[in-house]
């Protein structure tokens, strides 16, 4: 069937092309339908569709370093392969002398993210991001996830806006999106009942966009959770963008981020591409007041996130130097990516280069191939 210049397999994909043809919001169901459908060639188009209405031809990229001062962590959740008790054999923490070395003037961002230290006192990571911010004063900082901004609060016996204002008068710049993983008390209780849920996660990030701190969000997808969990996260988000206060910053981007199984036994084996795509296509579709949707080739693998920058991606992240959290996971993709590299995997998809910063300011566009 062929409906306003798309050929469609799936009739039950119709209504959706017509609702997005005309601006309408979709609804609960349409995510489910997005998430199941088999055609994918009019999901592509249908997704890239919403894409170039937002950012044209352009995929946007950043070069930056991930940075994992400690996986020491008091929390013990499923799915996680990175974290590590004292006395563990692959447990470490890093020095600021350390962590500090892997900082140099050629980034434009720094991610920093890590585990709950039993010991580290909030000083310490406060010193991370104001001596990264007085040394390199020109490399932006995107570090800690709700569930830190939280720890970091109890420590202190403080509140997440004193945390807050802390970090940012220190240099921090914006958030990451990790620590909720997926909205749903059921996968809560089952993977990580003594993390923080989805009402302090919301909390923390509400927090920063009234003090004019831009964030990102995930979701952890490709485990015990259902469809329906997965498309009532993405609605979540939406509703928290629109229900922004009228000085209030948001979130810049949503990140879908396919479980690693290693060794959690939450899974047999990783997402497939097929269900990668879909994802990414259906948070296109259903994040309408989302300025990006990120292709995380760590997780995605370099061959899937390009792929995806036709199912509705316009991030790519960044060429990130070293990430330890999902090759704890026994990830398969490289462990950098060079601009270079970043820049033909755009181009390869027909997509204009764009390199940013932390903030998604532009720093240079290159031409498609």
């Amino acid at each position: 069937m062929l409906a306003e210049g798309v050929a469609f397999r799936d009739r039950a994909l119709v209504p959706i092309w017509e609702k997005v043809l005309a601006g309408d919001r979709l609804a609960f169901d349409d995510g489910i339908t997005l998430l199941q459908t088999v055609d994918l060639p009019a999901l592509a188009r249908m997704a890239d569709h919403a894409a170039r209405a937002r950012n044209g031809d352009r995929v946007q990229f950043v070069v930056n370093r991930q940075i994992n001062p400690t996986n020491l962590c008091v929390l013990s959740c499923v799915f996680c392969d990175f974290a590590a008790k004292p006395g563990d054999a692959h447990a470490y923490e890093q020095s600021l002398e350390e962590v500090l070395a892997q900082v140099s003037e050629e980034l434009s961002e720094v991610h920093i993210v890590g585990g709950l230290h039993p010991k580290w006192p909030f000083a310490r990571y406060l010193e991370i991001v104001s001596e990264i911010h007085r040394q390199f004063p020109r490399v932006q900082i995107k570090a800690w996830t709700a569930v830190e901004i939280d720890w970091f609060a109890r420590l202190e016996k403080t509140t997440i806006e004193d945390i807050l204002i802390r970090l940012q008068e220190a240099g921090l710049n914006t958030l990451p999106g990790g620590g909720a993983e997926v909205f749903s008390d059921r996968v809560r209780k089952e993977t990580f009942k003594t993390k923080i849920g989805r009402g302090k996660w919301f909390e923390v990030h509400r927090a920063a966009h009234r003090l004019g701190i831009m964030t990102n969000a995930t979701l952890l997808y490709g485990h015990i959770e259902t469809l329906g969990e997965r498309v009532d996260h993405m609605i979540q988000l939406r509703e928290a963008q629109d229900d922004r206060g009228p000085s209030d910053v948001g979130f810049q981007s949503f990140i879908p981020l396919a479980l690693q199984p290693g060794n959690t036994g939450l899974a047999e084996r990783q997402a497939s591409v097929l269900e990668d795509l879909r994802t990414v296509a259906c948070s296109r579709l259903l994040l309408d007041n989302f300025p990006h949707i990120k292709a995380y080739w760590v997780m995605l693998g370099e061959d899937s996130a390009g792929m995806a920058l036709n199912f509705g991606a316009s991030d790519l992240d960044g060429t990130i130097g070293e990430e330890k959290i999902a090759h704890f996971a026994q990830a398969t993709s490289p462990v950098g990516l060079a601009r270079e590299r970043l820049v033909r995997m755009i181009r390869d998809a027909g997509k204009t280069p764009v390199e940013r910063d932390a903030l998604y300011n532009v720093v240079q566009v290159w031409e498609a191939a």
